[in-house]
This record gives C-alpha cells, structure tokens and sequence, in this order.
C-alpha cells in the first residue's frame, strides 16, 4: 500500500512540473522503486475504481430525480418514444450527452436497485443515488467524497489557497431520538440545497461557450455515535462550531 501511494504521489510531483503523464522511469527515480515494480503497479493504479462522476447511470439518476422534484408525475416515464412527453431515452441521451446507450443506463439503475422497469414504463425507487448493491461502487463514492473533503480540509489548514467553504456543528449528551430528529432536519434542508445546486451547476454547462478546467463537488454529511462506545465523557456541553469560509 505504501508502495502505491509513493507512486500516487510522484505522479502529482511530475504533474506540477508539467508532466502530465511521466514515464516508468521517471516515476522509479523519484520514489526509489525498481521499474518493474513500478510497471505492474502502475496496471494496478489504472485499474482502481472509476470516479463517480464519470458515472452516465449516476448523471441520468440526478437528472430525472430533478424534474420528478419538479413534477412527481415524472417519477414515472415511458420507455418508448411519447408525443411531447419526456421518455427515459430522452433523459438518459441528455444526462449523458449521448456517449452511452439509454438501454445500458437503464439496466445499471435496474440491477442497482434505483429503478424498477415495467413493460412500457419505468419508475424511480429512491431518493438518492446511493448504489448499495454494489460494494465497488459505493467503496469509489466513498474514496471521491473523502478526498476532496480532506482536501478542503487541508487546503484551508495550510491557507495557500482562499479558504474554502468547511463548516460543522456538533454537540455531546443527546439521545437517540434528538439525533434523528436533528440529522431528518438535515436531509430536509439537504434537498433543497440539492435542487439549487444542480439547476445552478447545469445552467453554467449551459451557458458555457468552451469547457473550463475546474470541477466542483458540494456535500454534506451527519454522523452520530454512543460516547460510551468510544471511551469519551458523555457529559452534556453546548453546541459548538467549525467554520471556515
């Protein structure tokens, strides 16, 4: 695992010089690593899990959970083509600009467990791309959302860049039933927030004469546990707060 990560990091090292995909020997001398070593784990480092936002069944999910927020008779669409009516070849074409067949997106929700698919329609069955029936894609959510939460988190601790937005509140001494009231309060606000952030993200693409080069990711995230099951005092204390921005 070190081994990897020393390559990992080499490749930033020669992307900052501007190299922007430096060779086996390049990448031995700076970590010391002989090149056949570094070879068979460069093939490892290329097969790791794809980034979620490269997903067409995640950008087609979004998408169509955004019009159904809109319009609920949209959680449900036809499969073939219907006179002035959205169909899920439409949305699936669009949300990913048609590189992948719609038959394709369909059957990734399908076998994820997002969509159920009858014989002329099909219909949402979640409320959030959240693929549990896959342990890879979920582990490729999980590697995403925490690397560039960490990196927010460390850009604004050395403060070489403009702070970006990192804010938490927290408190100890609650129960079970304040905790899930609190964190429901949460995912109410979360998606609205949602829905404005991706009308916003999608009328800038829009709008765009050329791509940019810069990419965004906004999140959000609860988390709760027993105190006693960590050891820490479970003494009540008021509310207190990180923020950075």
């Amino acid at each position: 695992m070190l081994r990897n990560l020393l390559i990992e990091d080499a490749r930033r090292v020669w992307k900052a010089r501007g190299v922007e995909r430096p060779n086996v020997s390049q990448l031995s001398v700076t970590t010391g690593l002989n090149r056949k070593d570094v070879t068979l784990r460069l093939r490892g480092l290329d097969d790791a899990l794809p980034r979620t936002e490269w997903s067409s069944a995640s950008k087609t999910f979004t998408l169509w959970l955004q019009m159904a927020a809109r319009d609920p008779a949209k959680r449900r669409l036809p499969k073939s083509p219907a006179a002035n009516e959205p169909t899920f070849e439409t949305v699936a074409r669009q949300a990913s600009r048609g590189d992948v067949h719609h038959r394709s997106v369909l059957d990734e929700l399908v076998r994820l467990g997002m969509v159920v698919e009858g014989a002329e329609y099909v219909e949402l069955s979640s409320e959030a791309f959240v693929p549990a029936q896959d342990q890879q894609a979920m582990l490729a959510f999980l590697g995403d959302n925490t690397r560039d939460h960490l990196e927010a988190a460390v850009s604004n601790t050395l403060g070489n860049q403009p702070a970006m937005l990192e804010r938490a509140v927290f408190v100890g001494g609650m129960s079970d039933e304040d905790c899930a009231r609190i964190e429901l309060l949460a995912r109410q606000r979360w998606d609205t927030l949602h829905r404005e952030l991706f009308d916003q993200m999608q009328a800038s693409l829009d709008a765009a004469t050329q791509p940019g080069t810069r990419r965004i990711r906004v999140g959000i995230y609860a988390y709760h546990e027993d105190e006693r099951d960590t050891g820490v005092d479970a003494a009540p204390h008021a509310p207190q707060t990180k923020e950075l921005k």
